[in-house]
């Protein structure tokens, strides 16, 4: 390999690529996208091309973006409403959950939004199951929906999947005393040990995650399937059907934490479920290809597809500019305006009972 410089003849001869080249065939594709896409210019702070956008998987906890000034943005930019899928009310000892929170937020956006002329937002909060603070589930879902959420998460964090496939804290299940501390992936037994894993042992939806689906169809909320595994995934897909539940959601299908083939989707989709596709998976973290998802979305069609943002950590732009590149991702990808209008604006208004 004369002439070819050291690193990159032991990367070639170890069949490498540099950490900077992407696939050709995506750096064709995203390159022509890009230098073909046009919009409105953006002018800070204010944001375009959200008008009206509905953001489902939005995130405020500790240490994530602030839901006033997230909110104000969304306001300020035209969108039509966000769902904090998490909020500072998981810890918070003064409210019974994040509905109690979201509700002070709106308060002051009305006032801020009076002050300033805009036009306030709807702001929805969601429930994780996992966060009970100390309740049983059941009981704990009962109070959340009787507080106002407008949407319940299946496990997330928690969830025996996610600690399969990335770990956690140790300090959740008693192994570490230290809250910064991180385990491996833990081996499946152990996940499923230590975690929230939703099926028993003949594969079927335990009793209590069936009936928070039961309380889910009764109240008219968003019910998504969180971090599931596909046996999960199906077995909740059973219990939609079975409870004639219409605002059901499997969120980032592309992300390593659900993985769904596109046949897979198609099977979902097709029983109502809403594949609700985020930032998370195009940003620079997963790395998935935009012209993947937007393909996939056209096969798909987009009666039952949404776009969020899963925004809110320092690592990401904040939702309302998440939301904003998502949407320009998949129009320069080839939905056309209608179809952004219906993902974006649309089906997550159906979701959240506003259209």
């Amino acid at each position: 390999m004369d002439g070819i410089p050291a690193d990159k003849e032991l990367m070639a001869e170890a069949g490498l690529r540099r950490p900077n080249q992407a696939p050709h065939d995506r750096f064709l594709a995203s390159y022509r996208a890009r230098m073909g896409y046009r919009d409105t210019p953006l002018e800070p702070p204010a944001v375009h091309g959200v008008e009206g956008a509905i953001d489902l998987h939005c995130h405020a906890h500790e240490g994530q973006q602030d839901a006033l000034a997230v909110a104000r943005t969304a306001a300020a930019s035209g969108m039509g409403g966000l769902l904090f899928k998490s909020s500072l009310g998981v810890r918070r000892p003064d409210v019974a959950g994040p509905a109690g929170v979201i509700r002070e937020v709106a308060a002051d956006l009305r006032r801020w939004c009076e002050e300033t002329g805009v036009e306030p937002i709807g702001l929805w909060a969601g429930w994780i199951t996992s966060f009970t603070k100390g309740l049983p589930m059941l009981r704990a879902a009962r109070a959340q929906l009787a507080d106002g959420v407008k949407a319940v998460w299946m496990p997330v964090f928690r969830s025996a999947n996610t600690l399969h496939k990335v770990g956690g804290p140790p300090i959740w299940w008693g192994a570490s005393t230290d809250p910064a501390e991180w385990s491996d992936p833990l081996p499946w037994a152990r996940a499923v040990e230590v975690g929230e894993h939703t099926l028993d042992e003949h594969g079927r939806l335990k009793p209590e995650y069936k009936e928070v689906f039961r309380m889910a169809a009764d109240h008219d909320v968003m019910l998504s399937f969180g971090h599931a595994t596909h046996e999960e995934i199906f077995a909740m897909a059973e219990a939609v059907r079975e409870l004639h539940i219409t605002k059901a959601v499997v969120d980032h299908p592309f992300s390593p934490f659900i993985d769904l083939s596109l046949t897979e989707m198609r099977e979902l989709t097709s029983a109502g479920i809403y594949m609700n596709f985020t930032y998370d998976e195009i940003s620079p973290l997963l790395g998935v290809n935009p012209a993947d998802m937007a393909a996939a979305i056209l096969e798909l069609g987009t009666d039952h597809v949404t776009l969020s943002s899963d925004a809110g950590e320092p690592l990401f732009p904040h939702t309302v500019e998440a939301i904003r590149l998502i949407r320009a991702h998949m129009r320069a990808f080839g939905l056309s305006e209608e179809q952004a209008h219906q993902v974006c604006v649309v089906n997550p208004g159906v979701l959240m009972g506003v259209r």
